[in-house]
């Protein structure tokens, strides 16, 4: 299902208990992921054993394993297989099929073709749904030639249990079973996921064996959050009450747990502390990168400005907003026009430097 506000479109796919998967795809600020670049080749790096490639609009890091053996000031074809995020540029590949190798040839730095988005991901990777719910017509017309006979045109993609479900991964925590629940902490160099099972966890089996059956109770959970969040790279995970052996004893359990995750996480093993060392690739930005910022904040102005005149059609608002997030904003005329598209109206924005660096304040005005 796709629910789409301007400047943003929301992506998820649900089973039977809740969310499997969720992304957000911003038009006017793309990840990166899957597009294709003609890229010149500005500095090798024989101690990264790669090469930096000058693309249209970045910087990007082509390690010699994926075929960057072109010299300084060569012209080649790249990929880009995981997006700039924790401030490093996007990672790239030079293996490409015979078709996209073609559409190269020579020139300066340039994108040759977009990558799939997140509708387009999520719809591919659960092929086997059969209805995809979109709730806007201009993004629908986009998404029938790829997804046919699947999409279903909606008025609201997303209902209140997903809406809460969605709202609930802004946070840096969660809950999980048996009362527990997990603290999400990102570092520049890892995430750190620490697991408290709270005062109720010791049961009449004794505090060990009632910590284990808590922890194993969690663990499915805890993979769950991983994948929603899309946490990536390094992640070490405290778990609550127990010995470092009896810690160990769970790997089995955590492994199971994150065997459905397409990106084939790995348990690494347990450190001498009893940390559970889970290595899990990045591709995609996580969320907590997409949900910080003026951008997001503005984007998430804008969804409720949307929201609101839709309900009150004699009304307009004006955004006032910290100077970052109208800055922001204007930096994406298609969120602006994709508002005006949807409401006939055109917002107007003030800044106020009184308010926080995301902070925003929608102020009503009559309209016509």
């Amino acid at each position: 299902m796709a629910a789409a506000s301007p400047g943003e479109v929301r992506v998820a796919a649900v089973g039977a208990q809740g969310l499997v998967d969720y992304a957000i795809w911003r038009p006017g600020a793309p990840d990166g992921v899957g597009d294709l670049h003609r890229g010149r080749i500005t500095a090798r790096m024989p101690a990264l054993a790669g090469a930096f490639v000058a693309l249209a609009d970045a910087d990007g890091f082509l390690p010699d394993s994926e075929g960057g053996t072109v010299p300084e000031g060569g012209v080649l074809g790249v990929r880009v297989t995981r997006a700039a995020q924790g401030g490093k540029g996007p990672r790239l590949s030079a293996r490409l099929e015979p078709a996209e190798q073609a559409l190269v040839g020579s020139g300066p730095p340039a994108l040759l073709r977009r990558g799939p988005g997140a509708v387009e991901r999520l719809a591919a990777l659960h092929a086997d749904v059969e209805e995809v719910l979109v709730d806007d017509a201009a993004l629908a017309a986009l998404l029938r030639p790829v997804l046919g006979t699947r999409l279903k045109l909606v008025r609201a993609a997303f209902d209140e249990a997903v809406e809460t479900e969605v709202a609930a991964l802004a946070e840096p925590g969660a809950a999980l079973p048996g009362g527990a629940a997990m603290s999400v902490y990102p570092t520049p160099a890892l995430t750190a996921i620490d697991v408290d099972l709270g005062a109720g966890a010791a049961g009449r089996r004794g505090k060990g064996a009632s910590h284990d059956a808590a922890n194993r109770a969690a663990l499915p959970e805890l993979a769950r959050q991983i994948r929603l969040r899309n946490l990536g790279g390094p992640i070490v995970v405290d778990l609550a009450g127990l010995s470092p052996r009896r810690r160990a004893a769970l790997a089995p359990v955590l492994a199971a747990a994150l065997a459905d995750d397409p990106l084939r996480p790995r348990l690494l093993g347990f450190t001498a502390l009893g940390l559970a060392e889970i290595l899990r690739p990045r591709v995609h930005p996580p969320l907590h990168e997409l949900l910080a910022g003026p951008h997001a904040a503005g984007l998430a102005a804008l969804r409720r400005a949307a929201a609101e005149m839709a309900a009150a059609p004699a009304y307009a608002l004006a955004l006032r907003a910290a100077p970052a997030l109208v800055t922001a904003l204007r930096a994406d005329p298609e969120a602006l026009a994709a508002l005006a598209g949807r409401t006939g109206r055109t917002m107007v924005m003030h800044e106020d430097p009184a308010l926080a660096p995301r902070g925003w304040v929608l102020e009503e005005t009559r309209h016509g």
